[in-house]
């Protein structure tokens, strides 16, 4: 069978640097094949080149072929490779902001997409059905609501959907699609698994950048693996990444006891999207985090949990109820202290546009250590490389700026910028979705190590199950914005009692129970307006 895609020695380089050195891949029509790596390891610039493009400042060589239709020669991007970019394939980034429109309604973005790219629909009614084909077939309904809501209005999970819809609205032969597990709960990440399946059998071929793999398990046919820019092993799924027996859930972390002071309560949290109480997204919320303890917050996508991360960072200001640290009221964030902004850092899920492009990452990092403790930008930067080689991150990635680092390079950075401030509570929101897993094991690290040794306080917010047995002590289940069930994290996994949690609970590893539309779905089914 001839390859859908045909990659023969593709090198890229920013600088001196080399990012990929003569990659080798091949994609076969419909199938899933999946490119797995670590972070940083190259994945994206190989998506990226399947476009014609690269990241600012980087040179492509080799040869890239879609379709028969030359991309990427030994000069670079070649003058057809505009002439496949939705058509042929289309491409989902990691991070769906970069993806979606802030200022246009999903529905119109969608058919506006299928009128574009696919010949047949030159009429509205008939853009209008692919666009709602789309959406279905990305695990969201295609009811008015859903068409009408803006990026903002869904939740991290739903935009990495929306992302996909549009995609799959251009009506491509491939899809390439960048960590799209990224920020799913395990329902959702099984009803994926589904999805990428049924792709396939309606003969569309997926090109599938993971680190989960489980889910590449589940889907992919074949599998490269890629580390350093370099391929360093190509064959069947089953032969490379062959299942392993489910490990026991880790042994308990010490940590806090009951008797402990709060260092951060919320009691009787009530939040909104819109003026006027409208859209309201969280329901008389109560959270407590003791005093070098660890309360993790689990949920499905759009249940509230970033909502709730933001009010606690003084970020959202649409809310009513009482926050309070040790026992002082803890205002929005314009109305706090620069003891209260350093006390309470908060690590989010997508951290790309925090950061500056004109200067490097780790000058922005160390800037923290400048701004809330009055150290010298020298000592700060010592600092701040101290802590971001902790993290897996080297001196030559301390050269570089946003643009050229990986998602989950940013991601650590972003971790970095926010221990510098030595916060007594850290708020992370999905802070390890695009990282590999020693990358995780590295971030899990330190944050066992900030609790240990200065008693931080977290405020760990996952769909990653394994991750909330190794750190918490303490867990919250949040659905439709209220609080299901909360307690002992031991006793809530061990005996759930919301059906939430026992949904999570079912479908945490692929291949036990079914995927696709017949997976549960959370609440009824209801879609949520924020997660």
């Amino acid at each position: 069978m001839e390859p859908v895609i045909e990659i023969r020695g593709l090198s890229a380089r920013a600088g001196a640097v080399g990012l990929l050195n003569g990659v080798d891949l091949t994609v076969i029509p419909g199938e899933v094949t999946a490119l797995v790596g670590p972070s940083g390891s190259g994945k994206t610039t190989v998506a990226l080149a399947l476009l014609g493009e690269s990241p600012p400042g980087v040179r492509l060589t080799g040869s890239v072929e879609v379709a028969g239709t030359e991309v990427v020669s030994a000069e670079g991007p070649a003058p057809d490779a505009s002439g496949v970019r939705s058509r042929l394939v289309a491409y989902m980034p990691q991070h769906p902001a970069h993806a979606l429109n802030p200022a246009r309604r999903t529905g119109s973005v969608l058919t506006e997409l299928a009128r574009l790219h696919r010949p047949e629909a030159d009429r509205r009614s008939t853009a209008v059905g692919y666009a709602a084909q789309a959406l279905r077939t990305a695990g969201l309904a295609d009811d008015r609501a859903t068409l009408r809501r803006f990026p903002h209005q869904f939740s991290g999970g739903q935009r990495q959907r929306v992302a996909l819809a549009q995609v799959l609205a251009c009506g491509p032969r491939v899809v390439v699609l960048d960590e799209p597990s990224t920020g799913l709960d395990t329902v959702a990440r099984m009803r994926l698994a589904g999805e990428l399946n049924r792709l396939t059998d309606e003969g569309i071929t997926v090109l599938l950048l993971s680190h989960d793999h489980e889910l590449v398990r589940a889907v992919a046919t074949r599998t490269v693996l890629l580390d350093r820019g370099r391929v360093t092993a190509a064959g069947l799924t089953a032969d490379l990444l062959p299942a392993r027996p489910l490990a026991a859930p880790p042994p308990r972390q010490s940590g806090a006891s009951p008797a402990v002071r709060a260092a951060l309560e919320v009691e009787g949290l009530s939040a909104w999207l819109r003026p006027g109480h409208r859209g309201q997204v969280l329901h008389d919320v109560t959270v407590r985090v003791p005093e070098g303890g660890c309360t993790a917050v689990v949920g499905p996508s759009g249940s509230g949990k970033t909502v709730l991360a933001r009010c606690l960072a003084g970020l959202h200001e649409r809310r009513t109820g009482h926050l309070a640290l040790f026992g002082d009221p803890l205002p929005v964030l314009r109305h706090r202290t620069r003891r209260q902004v350093r006390s309470v850092q908060y690590v989010w899920q997508e951290v790309r546009n925090s950061f500056d492009e004109r200067r490097t990452v780790l000058d922005q990092v160390a800037r923290t250590a400048v701004l809330l403790h009055g150290l010298s930008p020298r000592e700060a930067g010592q600092r701040a490389m101290l802590l971001w080689e902790r993290l897996g991150l080297t001196s030559e990635h301390a050269t570089r700026h946003a643009g050229s680092l990986s998602g989950g390079e940013l991601q650590r950075a972003a971790l970095a910028r926010a221990l510098l401030a030595e916060p007594d509570v850290l708020i992370c929101d999905e802070i390890t979705t695009a990282l590999d897993a020693v990358s995780t094991e590295l971030v899990t690290s330190e944050i066992i190590r900030i609790r240990q040794e200065s008693g931080t306080a977290v405020l760990w917010i996952s769909h990653d199950l394994r991750l909330v047995e190794q750190l918490a002590e303490d867990l919250v289940v949040l659905d439709a914005g209220t609080v299901v069930e909360h307690g002992d994290r031991d006793a809530v996994l061990a005996a759930p009692s919301a059906r939430t949690t026992r949904l999570l609970l079912s479908a945490r590893h692929l291949g036990v129970g079914s995927a696709g539309p017949s997976a549960p779905h959370l609440v009824h089914g209801r879609e949520h307006p924020h997660s």
